[in-house]
């Protein structure tokens, strides 16, 4: 009997209408976990460097982590995984809501789509019961209205719906996969499903997960529990309101605004706005949010409440969550309501909340600078807000301007030409990042930004404080409890960190603890995705329920798995890796490592270049940022050291790495001729 996971893949065919039900290896379970760690196996396996993301030979897979479907609180993140028409790598959204383990009481652990439907269509998964399903009715829908439309079609209330909206059609660069109280937006895989012409996916399932050891494994779950009852009474002091309890960050609990207003980016991130937040804001801001919150929500299984029903007046109730709620605002220099109503219509078309505002921003950047005209945008509204409505619609239409804009700031530059590019300033790995510009370099959010593969740093960081503590006896007071720490000299590590002098950025932490501190943040966010765990309980906030020390226990009376702290350490850095090494394959070099080139004022050439070197050797990865033969083969990765000898990504020297691309992929151009 497989425990925690159901053993079975559904494989879905478009091309063909073709339906399997595959049986897993366990050993790759015992190796990957499960969720992103073994379907980066499978894209590794299947989908060879030269597959361009909008080729039918591209996968998307839908998984539940290893432990959705289990009592384990907050266990519920489907990962969606494939290949990013915007970037061009390895693409892995997360989402929270009830979808993974509804899947899981399906029987099944991922949903694998290849191939492309000749009309549109979606899924529908109730136990061993999976058919193919005419969409054509659904064509042009919204994400959330799709998912109501299903549930009445299907006469099943209880069914869970993953959804695209026009962008996903039309097949947006940032569009999102909506689905009840959560969303997976990065990397653009809603454009992928729709490319595959699948509208949704519908589960319904009633059978039962099982675990390898329940009395032990209810013990562990009343533990994190009973930790989460005493954090919320005892919330960390010395942080920003959002950070100091548990959970996503509480963006719909929390009114005072006066930090991300006056610290983040307005407009394309270009203009910090000190002085923003006064009194009269607060009070309007405050009384928007109230006025238009419904009720707040949490996802399966967990008492977070991190998100929110919004119903703006005389709109649809929608979900929100996180930084979402300001992103809209901030870009269009407007204010809360403006920010919820557009929200709940981009929700509707299924975009990314930090991508679709930061492109509507530099569109009207082109517009004022005379690069973009009246001919590009014909009968272009005079206010900010009719602006980004306008460009809103013509993007998830891809009409006139909109179908260049809609490949994302980095690729409109290119073709837009004129200088553009100089206002396509937020990206990383041509994907826009947080609208955040800062002033003096800081050598741990360097190297999260530089190596991140995620593409979002909120599930990069976490777990340790963002800044130094201002005394050392609000530290040692911090690190009295901290047992989160996988060793005790991250404890010392934040004890010596000082705002000034010479334990201050950006030469503290060195660059030996910095890479320390970027692998222990990165670590945990990689388990939470093999896992399915909420990284609002583990990875992203201080102190977190979930951590190094619990986790093998976890998955030991969960899955049956003998697991200890250096067996998940190992576990979590082979597909970490594998990750990597899918991304190396499709071309990615050291010169892709770096964040946006304003991100902070003050640079240090010479130190970036030390903190590279010394993460790379840190990684086991040669100057150039491959993981080693070496390396590849202590990970039992010896078929990708084979497949990068193959290609000459490596050779027998492993000191002389390899700087060009190792296949020339076929472009997103060329599929959409």
């Amino acid at each position: 009997m497989r425990y925690a996971e159901t053993g079975y893949h559904l494989e879905i065919d478009l091309t063909r209408g073709n339906i399997e039900r595959v049986e897993s290896d366990p050993r790759d379970t015992e190796l990957y976990l499960g969720g992103l760690g073994t379907s980066a196996k499978i894209m590794w396996d299947r989908v060879p460097p030269e597959v361009n993301p909008f080729s039918p030979d591209n996968l998307v897979i839908f998984s539940a982590g290893l432990l959705c479907g289990t009592p384990a609180t907050g266990c519920n993140r489907t990962i969606v995984t494939t290949i990013s028409p915007q970037t061009e790598l390895l693409a892995f959204s997360m989402m929270g809501g009830f979808w993974a383990p509804e899947l899981k009481y399906a029987g099944y652990d991922k949903v694998i789509l290849r191939g492309k439907s000749p009309d549109l269509v979606y899924l529908w998964i109730h136990n061993d019961q999976v058919e193919i399903r005419d969409a054509s009715h659904l064509h042009g829908k919204g994400a959330v209205e799709t998912q109501d439309l299903i549930r009445k079609e299907l006469n099943e209330p209880k069914a869970q719906v993953a959804a695209i909206g026009l962008a996903g059609e039309n097949r947006v660069f940032y569009a999102s996969i909506e689905q009840g109280r959560s969303s997976a937006s990065r990397g653009g895989i809603g454009a992928v499903m729709g490319d595959k012409r699948v509208k949704a996916i519908a589960v319904r399932g009633t059978k039962d997960v099982n675990v390898a050891r329940p009395e032990e494994f209810l013990g562990l779950c009343k533990e994190v529990l009973d930790y989460i009852k005493w954090r919320e009474e005892n919330p960390i002091k010395g942080v920003m309101p959002i950070l100091t309890g548990l959970g996503s960050p509480q963006e719909m609990k929390v009114h005072d605004e006066k930090w991300h207003t006056e610290n983040f980016m307005w407009g394309n991130s270009r203009e910090r706005r000190k002085g923003f937040w006064t009194e009269e804001i607060a009070k309007e801001w405050t009384e928007t949010m109230e006025n238009a919150r419904t009720r707040l929500v949490s996802c399966y299984n967990c008492p977070m409440e991190c998100g929110a029903t919004i119903t703006p007046p005389g709109m649809p109730t929608y979900m929100m969550k996180c930084f979402t709620k300001l992103t809209y605002t901030m870009a269009a220099f407007s204010d809360l309501d403006f920010g919820l109503k557009i929200a709940q219509k981009a929700t509707e078309y299924g975009v990314d909340g930090f991508s679709a505002p930061q492109v509507m921003a530099f569109a009207i950047e082109l517009y004022e600078e005379g690069i973009l005209t009246d001919d590009d945008l014909p009968e272009f509204p005079e206010d900010n807000e009719g602006r980004f409505y306008y460009l809103l619609d013509k993007i998830v239409r891809r009409e006139g301007i909109g179908d260049v804009l809609a490949e994302g700031t980095y690729w409109a530059a290119q073709k837009i030409g004129k200088g553009a590019d100089k206002f396509a300033h937020n990206t990383i790995k041509k994907h826009e990042q947080l609208p955040l510009k800062l002033s003096m370099l800081n050598p741990i959010y360097f190297l999260m930004y530089s190596t991140g593969e995620k593409i979002n740093i909120t599930q990069i960081e976490g777990q340790f404080p963002q800044a130094p503590f201002p005394k050392r006896e609000q530290r040692e007071e911090f690190v009295k409890d901290w047992i989160q720490v996988p060793d005790e000299k991250f404890k010392q590590y934040f004890l010596d960190w000082e705002l000034r002098g010479e334990n201050s950025i950006p030469y503290y932490p060195t660059a030996e603890m910095t890479c320390d501190i970027v692998d222990w943040q990165e670590r945990m966010h990689y388990i939470d995705d093999a896992l399915g765990m909420c990284a609002g309980l583990s990875s992203f906030p201080l102190k977190p329920p979930y951590h190094i020390h619990n986790y093998p226990k976890f998955i030991s009376a969960g899955a049956g798995i003998d697991m200890d702290e250096e067996k998940l350490t190992e576990a979590a850095k082979r597909y970490r890796t594998l990750v990597r090494a899918i991304n190396i394959r499709r071309g990615m070099r050291r010169k892709d490592d770096k964040p946006p080139e304003n991100h902070w004022k003050k640079r240090f050439p010479e130190l970036e270049k030390e903190l590279l070197d010394t993460y790379y050797k840190y990684k086991g990865w040669n100057n150039e940022g491959i993981p080693t033969k070496e390396y590849l083969d202590k990970m039992d990765l010896g078929y990708v050291s084979e497949d990068f000898l193959k290609r000459g990504i490596l050779t027998d020297s492993e000191d002389a790495p390899s700087e060009e691309a190792p296949a020339e992929n076929a472009t997103v151009e060329e599929e959409k001729v």
